[in-house]
């Protein structure tokens, strides 16, 4: 939590004074935050691996679909996807002090879990964003973590991104998290982590009407990359 605080305030608010003399607003933030990331496992002493990263076109944009099983999963994603990426995040966290600023800057996506109309909305308002100025989206489809590890079942409203923007999703799996800090946990078990990168799915195969089969291709993805190694 230390480390989570003072590593957003630092490259938060450099991030936001850069963004001032740029003209594509929220790359620098962009590069902020993998900084953010790779810092606060450094600083926790966690180490971290990637593998499946040559299944991407680094140049490109994705939808990056994954497991959520602990509070590490985020710093993790930003760390170790070389991409620009911003989250699909509740809205909640929208009122935290410099964090919430910071997001908002950056066009993170806000929705809110409670209003399904409200963040219907916002979804759509953010599919034109992606399409004008193309970046990467980190986005855990259960809506929130696990209580127990296990991979609940995905929502589609996230995922419809992929349809209107014509960004390919990749499923991605994040292991280790759980084990290193359970839901509502203040006790850290530190071990190695892991992000399983697969390959793109592509949204030419489905439509509005298959969406829930989409949904359930991609769990199953991450559920196979989840089950590698064990």
């Amino acid at each position: 939590m230390f480390n989570a605080a003072v590593w957003t305030a630092v490259f938060g608010l450099f991030g936001i004074a850069a963004s001032f003399f740029e003209s594509n607003k929220g790359r620098t933030l962009g590069h902020c935050a993998r900084l953010w990331g790779k810092y606060i496992l450094f600083f926790t002493g966690v180490k971290y691996s990637v593998k499946g990263l040559n299944n991407l076109d680094t140049d490109s944009c994705y939808i990056f679909a994954g497991n959520h099983a602990s509070g590490f999963d985020i710093p993790l994603a930003f760390a170790g996807l070389p991409f620009w990426l911003i989250s699909v995040a509740k809205i909640e966290l929208k009122s935290i002090f410099i964090l919430g600023w910071v997001m908002t800057t950056a066009g993170h996506i806000f929705v809110d879990r409670r209003k399904s109309e409200s963040a219907l909305a916002s979804l759509e308002k953010s599919k034109m964003s992606l399409i004008n100025n193309p970046r990467s989206v980190l986005l855990f489809p259960e809506g929130t973590r696990s209580d127990d590890g296990s991979i609940k079942k995905f929502k589609t409203g996230g995922l419809m991104l992929s349809l209107d923007t014509k960004i390919p999703i990749v499923p991605v799996a994040y292991k280790g998290t759980f084990e290193m800090l359970k839901k509502d946990s203040w006790s850290v078990s530190n071990h190695p982590l892991e992000i399983c990168i697969g390959k793109p799915i592509y949204p030419e195969k489905y439509s509005a009407d298959s969406r829930m089969k989409l949904a359930e291709d991609v769990r199953s993805q991450v559920i196979k990359l989840l089950d590698q190694g064990t």
